[in-house]
């Protein structure tokens, strides 16, 4: 099961480094307000 015949590559790669990018954002700020509430 390969998705290569329904989405370009670069979309997937795109995609892949936008969710990553997204969840490191995230965990950036969780840290900050968990840090700054103590």
């Amino acid at each position: 099961m390969s998705y290569e015949g329904k989405f370009p590559r670069g979309l997937v790669v795109r995609l892949f480094a936008y969710l990553v990018a997204g969840h490191l954002f995230a965990a950036f700020l969780y840290l900050l307000f968990a840090l700054g509430a103590k």
